[in-house]
């Protein structure tokens, strides 16, 4: 039997829970340019995580969130909408030719993100992930080219199947109402003891930025 949108979200927010205690702060220098699943996300609204909430915690919950759309915009195109599908299954194929998939197959904290961090000023990379995915995708055929007539019926296709895609997306916004108040406790007994420890630590260094036991500073 088919799983309702309901089911699906209440699923999905459950192994967001059971991952949250594994999070931890991330060390490394943070990314300029915002996440695009991430930023401005109704559905994180409808679960009340906002913008002080660390990214990473948002797009675990993000990504797992954007399967149930995806699948059911699957679902939804198989059925109603033939070219788009014939251009999906043509295009998984070419992608099924790649020797090489980095992205795929991530656990849903790290899909979606990109593959590589941002570069340093003055220390380029000798070779980048995502460089190494390009270039294997070089070596692999375009897809034919579509008449004008044919473009024209895809992108009527292409708007039907992101219609539903809102549907779905307004009706999981509905949904996730009803799980705040479980986000909001996990948030607040996983989450936010590790920002305050650090905001903690940042403040003792700030307060003391040289170690009196430290013999340079006597």
């Amino acid at each position: 039997m088919e799983r309702s949108i309901e089911t699906q979200v209440s699923q999905a927010v459950d192994a967001w829970l059971l991952w949250l205690p594994r999070w931890e702060p991330a060390t490394h220098r943070g990314r300029v340019a915002p996440c695009r699943r991430c930023f401005g996300s109704p559905v994180l609204s409808a679960a009340g995580l906002g913008a002080d909430v660390p990214h990473g915690v948002q797009h675990g919950l993000s990504t797992r969130i954007k399967t149930i759309v995806d699948r059911a915009v699957a679902e939804y195109t198989s059925v109603n909408l033939p070219m788009l599908q014939a251009e999906l299954d043509q295009q998984a194929t070419r992608n099924r030719a790649r020797s090489y998939r980095p992205a795929e197959g991530l656990e849903p904290e790290f899909e979606g993100l990109p593959l590589d961090p941002d570069p340093v000023p003055g220390a380029p990379f000798l070779f980048t992930i995502s460089g190494l995915a390009e270039e294997v995708d070089s070596a692999v055929p375009d897809l034919p080219p579509l008449s004008a007539e044919a473009k024209a019926a895809l992108r009527q296709e292409v708007g039907l199947a992101d219609d539903y895609a809102n549907m779905v997306g307004r009706e999981i916004c509905a949904v996730m109402l009803h799980h705040r108040l479980r986000i909001q406790t996990a948030i607040q007994e996983f989450v936010e003891p590790q920002i305050e420890a650090m905001l903690e630590e940042l403040t003792r260094s700030l307060d003391a930025p040289f170690d009196p036991n430290d013999p340079l500073n006597g």
